[in-house]
């Protein structure tokens, strides 16, 4: 069930007709940067075979980027394709040949921007299994070219094992293919495959040729250097074990791709990475919008926060929840400006103090300056604010029963928060080692739960209140009570407890998921349970008043709290669905950011919460009016 929800609620991945071109270009480029030396040596042909398909692909580079969308770029990579076309045609030096194709192929990512990273992290189980299934009659088990089936074909599939070669290759590079196929070869495109899993082969074939060595390992965690180098995984997924060899040398880029290649999990070792992503993004946006391509520049934009923010957005929040909420405040804003079409100066200075905010979020989240008593607090006060909501409408739930003498039905609220709770984790296990969970679902989860929980407390608040009349309490009891609460009422009572703590929890959930991946995990638990003891102690006070108050005084306070509540959830449901790019943002900059209060500075988040205390006010009008329509009607009354 979890699993559905997250699975629904993913924002649809939207792709323009040009990245295709773009991918199949940039394939071209690379295979021609590693093949044309078996086709040319010393300005001769080496292979006549080989020589006709790099002529054919230098020729089919030029179309696929003439058939691309205008861009004030294209003009210069059409010309630098036809200079390239030109020095495979008269048989130039294959190191000048595969210079020239790895800088078209980074020119031309530049001025048309694909994804070069998998969304979650490698899953290489799961890679071995579908190289064993699709690619080891060929390739071999052990990726030597040596399979089965390798005899038939012509020209012989790929040895993955050959050093030389695979110095070459970056894991998009593999992705690619395994997306597009190989014309000419054997090779077919394996399109059918979900994206994730084309990543997860690819990162698998990828490690053949390198063996994975504790020096490797050694390396990453020794040398801050070389994790300046490999900082993210589109780095890591983009860069040539030759490209990383210019800067450290051949013997340690070969360790240390080894190792990231088999472990990709290490990168996040170092959120700061994701940052760069978005600063990344970011300047993709900014380029995009310079060309006129707005819608590009706002789906960057969006994907700057959600991909690249948003994982570490609650590593920050325990660190700095000032300058996290200063950054989500201007990345919306951002999107805001691009909707309207602000000049193009006024995006590069948004986007610029962004870049200077990111700095700032660096260095708030290096390991520098991780301590134990900053993970113990933001432990502790997370699990606090987040059970604390949850914790006042259950046991507001939980009293109510008690106050109308229906203990039989308090199990339908405690089988609630317990599936809730299960349902916390299984979403745990589920993001943790299933499927994922994009900072889109995850904002979009956050978002509908939200205004569903606030819909129902409104309802829930107005009705109290009603209940909290002269007589009203009396009245219901004798008439509808035993009726409503044993046959329609149970089911919306498990509803409502499993909604507002599984959106707690699952708000937790990601939290803590930060926080355990930055180490530290006995502090983490010691503040967890710091917190749990303290909501405990809460829930058991809080009962224990609630059952020494009148019948209309608790009526009368918990539809108070209740209404308060649903006015906060209001405002984080909407702002919730902004951030996922569901929602448009409007700011509004006179209205500070008080996420507790579910207060935010856009337009949108506050007629929200404008409409739920409207509601209210609406309610508490209707409940006195039929209250004093029913005195005045009642015989002996006025």
């Amino acid at each position: 069930m979890v699993a559905a929800i997250v699975l629904t609620l993913a924002l649809p991945a939207v792709a323009r007709a040009s990245d295709e071109d773009v991918r199949t270009a940039w394939r071209l480029l690379d295979y021609v940067a590693v093949d044309y030396r078996g086709a040319v040596e010393h300005g001769a042909i080496k292979n006549p075979q080989e020589f006709a398909e790099m002529v054919e692909f230098s020729q089919s580079v030029e179309t696929k980027i003439s058939a691309l969308p205008a861009s004030p770029r294209r003009a210069a990579l059409l010309s630098e394709a036809r200079d390239f076309k030109a020095s495979v045609a008269r048989k130039a030096d294959p190191v000048a040949v595969a210079t020239s194709a790895r800088a078209l192929s980074a020119h031309l990512l530049k001025a048309y921007p694909v994804p070069l990273a998998p969304d979650k992290m490698p899953d290489l189980k799961r890679g071995a299994a579908l190289y064993a299934e699709n690619c080891a009659s060929c390739h071999g088990l052990n990726g030597d070219g040596q399979g089965p089936d390798a005899a038939k074909l012509n020209p012989k599939p790929v040895a993955f094992t050959d050093k030389a070669r695979a110095r070459e290759r970056s894991v998009f590079a593999l992705a690619q293919v395994i997306d597009q196929g190989l014309d000419g070869t054997a090779m077919r495109s394996f399109s059918e495959l979900p994206v994730q899993d084309r990543w997860n082969l690819a990162f698998y074939v990828s490690r053949f040729a390198f063996a994975d060595s504790d020096r490797g390992q050694a390396l990453w965690l020794s040398d801050p250097a070389l994790r300046k180098r490999v900082p993210d995984m589109a780095t890591l997924a983009g860069m040539t074990p030759a490209a990383l060899a210019g800067g450290i040398g051949e013997h340690k880029a070969d360790a240390l791709m080894a190792y990231l290649r088999a472990h990709p999990v290490a990168l996040q070792a170092a959120p700061a990475g994701s940052l760069k992503l978005s600063r990344d993004r970011l300047s993709q946006s900014l380029a995009a919008y310079e060309r006129g391509d707005h819608d590009n520049a706002a789906k960057l934009a969006l994907s700057a926060y959600l991909d690249g923010f948003e994982p570490v957005e609650a590593v920050l929040a325990t660190r700095n929840a000032t300058l996290m909420g200063q950054i989500e405040g201007e990345m919306g804003k951002l999107r805001a400006m691009i909707g309207k079409g602000e000049p193009v100066s006024a995006v590069k200075d948004q986007v610029a103090a962004l870049d200077t905010l990111f700095a700032d979020a660096e260095e708030a989240i290096s390991p520098q300056a991780e301590n134990s008593v900053s993970t113990f607090i933001g432990s502790f006060t997370i699990l606090l604010r987040e059970g604390v909501e949850a914790l006042l409408i259950v046991v507001a739930m939980i009293a109510f029963l008690r106050k109308a003498e229906r203990p039989e039905l308090l199990r339908h609220v405690h089988a609630g928060w317990i599936a809730a709770l299960v349902a916390g984790a299984a979403t745990w296990a589920v993001a943790t080692f299933f499927i994922g969970v994009s900072g889109a679902s995850r904002e979009l989860t956050e978002g509908f739960g939200s205004l569903f929980a606030a819909i129902v407390l409104l309802s829930v608040g107005i009705w109290m209140h009603g209940k909290s009349q002269a007589g009203e309490w009396q009245r219901y009891v004798h008439e509808t009570l035993n009726r409503a609460l044993s046959r329609q009422s149970a089911w919306f009572l498990f509803g409502l407890a499993f909604i507002v703590v599984y959106r707690e929890v699952f708000e937790t959930i990601v939290f803590y998921a930060a926080l355990t991946a930055q180490g530290n995990g006995a502090v983490v638990l010691a503040g967890a349970g710091s917190a749990t003891f303290l909501l405990a102690v809460l829930a058991w006070i809080m009962l224990r008043y609630s059952a020494r108050l009148p019948v209309s005084q608790f009526f009368k306070y918990s539809s108070a709290l209740i209404a308060v509540l649903a006015v906060v959830l209001a405002g984080k449901g909407v702002a919730g669905l902004q951030e996922a790019g569901m929602i448009g943002i409007s700011p509004l900059s006179q209205v500070p950011r008080i996420s507790v209060l579910g207060l935010f500075p856009s337009w949108q988040s506050v007629l929200a919460q404008v409409a739920a205390l409207v509601t209210v006010i609406w309610g508490i009008w209707y409940n006195e009016r039929r209250a004093a329509t029913r005195e005045t009607t009642r015989p002996g009354g006025a």
